[in-house]
């Protein structure tokens, strides 16, 4: 083909075939640059045959963990968890629990919140106690508990809360739970708001990319940085400006 012949469409095509090319082998050559022996500034530059392995291993990881189908709130639910997505066993400081699978980063800062303000301050957890993701085949996908595919929600001691039940919390309970509900600016909804009542489960109630979720994220990893702030400190969840804004969010979310 002559220059005089190439097309618009003919020069679109070759730049975004050019351009993906060039994506799969950035990702493979971080795959590669990321394992233990590249790890090592003395190695050698990672070869095109290299990089080619990479990049299939990682394709074939993404297939093993990636569904490409969303929870309820829209974040996508995952296969497996510990095994190179985006859900990893996370650690609750402070608390007798081993770990939580949850989906890493902006979530997992939101939902170890929540478990250890539950903790501390509505009653003790012990090892086993919460329930973080699970299989995208052992949940109901289209109610608030296909969450946990996603690793997007938790559940807090399921056995003494089932689904179905209400009643389960003490009223200082409730306040307490209202309390960390309006704290987290209504990113997390209770289990217990729902159609189909479920005492036990919180989850993230925003799509990916809301930017309120980056908001309280960014407040939240304030007050870990900031003595006397955050989970374990003790807060009046009596004040009236904390329950004036616990009871307008439990009725924003009971009429969603």
């Amino acid at each position: 083909m002559t220059k005089s012949n190439l097309s618009r469409r003919s020069l679109l095509a070759r730049s975004g075939a050019v351009a993906s090319a060039a994506l799969l082998a950035s990702v493979a050559g971080s795959v590669v640059l990321s394992t233990p022996v590249y790890a090592d500034s003395s190695a050698t530059t990672p070869t095109g045959e290299d990089i080619r392995k990479a990049l299939s291993r990682y394709q074939r990881n993404r297939d093993r963990v990636r569904s490409g189908r969303p929870s309820p709130n829209g974040w996508e639910m995952e296969k497996t968890t510990d095994g190179g997505g985006s859900v990893w066993t996370r650690p609750v400081p402070g608390t007798p629990l081993s770990g939580v699978a949850v989906r890493i980063g902006e979530v997992e800062t939101v939902l170890v919140h929540v478990i250890r303000r539950f903790h501390y301050e509505v009653d003790q957890l012990r090892k086993g106690e919460v329930t973080g993701w699970r299989s995208p085949g052992k949940v109901h996908k289209g109610l608030p508990e296909g969450n946990q595919a996603s690793g997007t929600a938790v559940r807090i001691r399921p056995e003494f809360y089932p689904a179905g039940a209400k009643g389960g919390f003490f009223p200082p309970q409730l306040v307490v739970i209202r309390d960390i509900l309006a704290e987290l600016d209504g990113v997390v909804r209770w289990g217990g708001d729902d159609r189909r009542t479920d005492e036990s489960l919180f989850y993230i109630d925003v799509k990916p990319g809301d930017p309120r979720l980056t908001a309280l994220v960014e407040k939240l990893r304030t007050w870990q940085d900031t003595p006397s702030e955050g989970a374990g400190t003790p807060v009046d969840v009596l004040a009236d400006d904390r329950r004036a804004a616990a009871k307008a969010l439990q009725r924003s979310q009971r009429g969603s």
